[in-house]
């Protein structure tokens, strides 16, 4: 057990690097081997990179080791032309970058539902992270039905009525197209005063993506923390995701000095893989 919590504080505290960790889990640390039983990966949640052009971010996500990337429309404007959509993926295409996904993408009007879809089917991806009204989710359903896509509904916690967690996505979600699903994001969960794991495992079926962080309390005022240094048992997360067998991304979100946020993200990203590497 010592083993184990000298582990996780060395990379909370950011001696794992996120290039490094899993060599570090398995050679260094006495009762540690590398584990092969993950069946997701890591990416980053484009929200991250607010303050920062798509040439920085680039430069940040390859610093960091990250290929996966969720795309956020300050890089890709919403009314971009297909023209304009191609020349900002091939950026992050030639640099190795995977756009798996777009979002978070909110959705007020019928029009809106239709830019979405749209939008994304222009990109290229397959699915929409994404907050509809509750009144359009019929209309979703029917795009969705049209295109083919899965839609990830993301929750966002005490501050917002809409989809404020797991529960009430499900609950306006279950009877419709099973392509309709969850973005579950960990820190907002918590915030809400539910267990991540616990959603996670309840309503695996239909949790098709999910944003990672850490948070400093499990209230509304709750802030990100650097992964690792919060109150989320992130070890426990993983654990979850393994039984589950999610095959999807873990995409970091982190809202946390949002100027200058590279060292926090380094520190977050070789947590997490930290976790991952160990069993």
């Amino acid at each position: 057990m010592k083993s184990r919590r000298q582990f996780f504080k060395l990379a909370g505290t950011g001696i794992l690097a996120a290039g490094v960790s899993s060599v570090y889990a398995s050679t260094s640390v006495p009762g540690f081997i590398e584990n092969t039983e993950n069946t997701f990966s890591v990416g980053m949640a484009g929200y991250t990179f607010r303050e920062f052009t798509v040439e920085k971010t680039i430069e940040m996500m390859k610093r960091i080791g990250v290929t996966n990337l969720s795309l956020k429309d300050f890089h890709m404007p919403m009314n971009s032309t297909r023209e304009q959509i191609n020349a900002v993926l091939e950026k992050f295409k030639i640099e190795g970058i995977n756009v798996y996904t777009v979002g978070v993408v909110y959705m007020k009007t019928k029009e809106s539902v239709d830019q979405a879809f749209e939008y994304a089917k222009m990109a290229g991806v397959k699915m929409i992270v994404g907050a509809p009204n509750y009144e359009l989710l019929p209309y979703v359903e029917k795009k969705i039905k049209t295109y083919d896509f899965k839609m990830a509904i993301h929750n966002h916690g005490p501050d917002n009525p809409l989809y404020p967690n797991a529960t009430d996505i499900w609950d306006h979600v279950k009877e419709l197209d099973p392509r309709i699903g969850i973005c579950i994001d960990i820190g907002h969960t918590t915030r809400d005063g539910q267990d991540p794991s616990v959603d996670i495992e309840k309503y695996s079926k239909r949790i098709y993506d999910i944003h990672i962080k850490d948070v400093d309390k499990a209230a509304k005022e709750g802030k990100t923390i650097e992964m690792g240094r919060g109150i989320i048992d992130i070890p426990k997360v993983v654990a979850t995701l393994r039984k589950i067998k999610y095959s999807g991304k873990c995409s970091l979100e982190f809202e946390k000095d949002m100027k200058d946020p590279l060292a926090g993200i380094a520190e977050s990203i070789g947590y997490f893989k930290g976790v991952m590497a160990c069993r």
